[in-house]
């Protein structure tokens, strides 16, 4: 398994206000999720390290260098980004699987991913219009847009430098300084995105990358006084920790947070594609991810059949080297992560679980050194079970029937999450009529985990609050303003 290139990171250096230097906490040691061997060492942040960021950002974002350039030339610094991210695609994918473990598939499509959501966003701030709105007096009215200041961005360890790219982009296009907080245990794309912004011309000050614990940087950076708004990807307990913090500030959040996905199939299903979306639904990023599809409803007449078939593609799905091309899952990232799996599976089981696959840590070919989890199945549980009701952020899949429409949207309702859903059927009209009953952001109609940087994303309920994406999505980082210019002849008639 080869390592990364260590020419797309500076030593043992974090970024400070544009400046590399050792932070002040202590080191944290990158291993590979793979086989546990040390991938580098990297010093963290701490506060002192977040009140020297966010004090020298909000000068920067000031400066006529920045908040003070043209949109397109803004624009032109965005696309600077995105070409070096291009040309640096293969290093940043190598690093990101040494990173987290995902297959190198899956990085290089987080890296093309990440590389496009900065041309996105460099055309729209290009384009995106101010308004002359209707007047009703003797005035002009104006409604425009100005950045807000210093952006708290907190990515979390499952995509990073896609994610991290969906806050930066807009937040920068958008005018302001952005400090950005990688997870803990992930810190490697976003220090090398740092020195890619760098090179591409973001001015000295304006972006800050603070690798460290949650519970110290991410909590100086939410009280902050001078940052005005937060961004965070992560899970719904820290996000409601975010949420309290800021209302004390008044300041906005973005929080895309956990999800429960259900994933519907109807008794006219393509069942091949079904089987199909379902599979990648679930076990892709070897289920470390929000929107996975990770309860599955059925409709009565088919669900033999189907979770049979299922259980066996599943089988098939080949679990082990992330560098590997034909390799489906990877490893989890980490052994307590995998131990938390581990005690929701006995958990299912207690609960009358029917284990149809997994359940267990693969073994043969060097997996025992890794965190390593096989794709895992259950039936014969209700949809009020712990592990129905619970995100357990791992390749955990519990296959429930349903019978009619009204009990299964009720069922696919009963969650206090609302991140995402599929729906698997030929008939259009019930396509649309059930996708507008679910209480999701994304709804998907056959096809599954699909993403575009033109769409909004957004969770609703306690899947979070805020949008990301979209032409608009750049407004989330930036405050309204309205205009009045006179244009009477007269003066005001009042003090007559």
């Amino acid at each position: 398994m080869s390592a990364f290139d260590p020419t797309l990171l500076e030593n043992d250096k974090i970024f400070v206000a544009g400046e590399w230097r050792r932070g002040t906490g202590d080191a944290y040691v990158s291993i590979y999720p793979a086989d546990q061997s040390v991938n580098t060492e990297v010093s963290t942040a701490t506060a002192r390290d977040v009140q020297d960021a966010v004090d020298i950002a909000d000068v920067a974002w000031r400066k006529p260098d920045w908040a003070g350039l043209k949109a397109h030339e803004r624009a032109a610094v965005l696309h600077n980004i995105a070409s070096l991210i291009d040309a640096k695609q293969e290093g940043l994918s190598l690093l990101q699987r040494r990173d987290n473990g995902k297959p190198i598939k899956e990085t290089r499509a987080l890296v093309r991913s990440a590389a496009n959501t900065f041309r996105y966003f460099a055309s729209c701030v290009e384009t995106l219009e101010d308004a002359v709105t209707p007047s009703r007096g003797d005035y002009i009215t104006m409604n425009v847009h100005e950045p807000m200041g210093v952006v708290a961005a907190i990515t979390p360890w499952n995509s990073p430098i896609a994610s991290d790219a969906q806050k930066l982009a807009p937040a920068l296009a958008a005018g302001n300084s952005v400090v950005l907080k990688p997870a803990e245990v992930t810190p490697l794309a976003s220090l090398a995105l740092a020195r890619i912004c760098e090179e591409a011309g973001v001015p000295k000050g304006v972006l800050s990358v603070l690798p460290g614990k949650g519970s110290v940087v991410g909590d100086a950076l939410v009280r902050h006084p001078l940052v005005k708004k937060v961004s965070f990807t992560g899970g719904t307990t820290v996000g409601r920790g975010i949420a309290r913090l800021a209302a004390e500030k008044l300041m906005p959040v973005s929080l895309e947070l956990g999800g429960k996905s259900p994933t519907i199939v109807f008794e006219d299903a393509d069942l091949d594609h079904a089987i199909n979306g379902v599979l990648y639904g679930i076990f892709s990023s070897s289920g470390e991810s929000c929107i996975a599809g990770s309860r599955l409803f059925v409709a009565r007449e088919i669900f033999d059949e189907f979770v049979t078939r299922l259980t066996h593609a599943a089988q098939c799905l080949r679990v082990g080297d992330p560098s590997r091309e034909d390799t489906h899952m990877g490893p989890l990232i980490s052994k307590q992560h995998r131990e938390t799996i581990e005690r929701y599976v006995a958990k299912a089981l207690e609960e009358g679980g029917r284990l149809r696959c997994g359940g267990e840590r693969p073994t043969g070919n060097g997996r025992e050194a890794g965190f390593f989890y096989l794709p895992t199945i259950f039936d014969g549980l209700t949809n009020d079970s712990r592990v129905c009701q619970e995100e357990i952020f791992g390749p955990v899949l519990v296959a429930l029937p349903f019978d009619g429409e009204e009990s299964l949207i009720e069922q696919a309702n009963d969650s206090v999450f609302g991140l995402a859903a599929g729906i698997w059927t030929r008939d259009y009209k019930r396509a649309w009529r059930v996708s507008k009953a679910l209480a999701a952001g994304t709804v998907w109609i056959n096809t599954y985990k699909q993403f575009s940087i033109s769409t909004p994303f957004s969770g609703w309920k306690d899947s979070g609050m805020g949008r990301e994406k979209g032409y608009l999505g750049i407004r989330e980082y930036m405050q309204q303003k309205s205009v009045y210019w006179g244009m009477n002849d007269q003066p005001i008639a009042w003090a007559k």
